[in-house]
């Protein structure tokens, strides 16, 4: 396990530290969320997938982001009874986060250096950018928010298997 990502620490919705090392072993999507996009209502099919493939290794793992249009204005406890109310999420989600600029969170960093967007920008362009990565830490795949997360079941299939 000497991937860089693995040493990544993590802060749950709760403020539990939690290292991208706890999800070693498992192949997880990354994706920065907001609770005011019109790419919202994503929440409930990245909530399909997690139920679909956890029991086979899939880890989805949300990252507010407030940095698009102020589409996620709310603290932490308020997006995390948003989520559960209104789309049933219950994959892990983590503590707000910048995902460009000179604050942006070290997992998001990486996972731009490792899948540079169109004509190889590294910048995020807007919420749900979805990243899969293997098990062993390994990107394979970035996905534009426009991607429906259940677009992403034939990768994640033949990911798992």
């Amino acid at each position: 396990m000497s991937d860089a990502l693995f040493d990544i620490p993590l802060t749950t919705i709760d403020g539990q530290q939690k290292p991208f090392s706890a999800f070693a072993g498992k192949a997880t999507l990354v994706v920065n969320t907001a609770s005011k996009c019109g790419f919202t209502p994503q929440y409930k099919g990245l909530e399909k997938l997690w139920q679909d493939y956890r029991e086979q290794g899939l880890r989805v793992l949300g990252f507010p982001c407030n940095q698009f249009g102020h589409q996620e204005p709310a603290g932490e406890q308020a997006i995390a009874e948003f989520c559960e109310l209104n789309f049933g999420v219950s994959f892990p989600l983590f503590q707000k986060v910048e995902v460009n600029g000179k604050a942006a969170h070290p997992l998001f960093v990486e996972l731009k250096q490792r899948a540079p967007g169109l004509l190889g920008s590294q910048a995020i362009k807007w919420n749900f950018t979805k990243f899969l990565v293997d098990e062993q830490g390994q990107l394979i795949k970035r996905f534009a928010p426009t991607t429906k997360p259940e677009e992403l079941a034939r990768e994640i299939e033949a990911l798992l298997s």
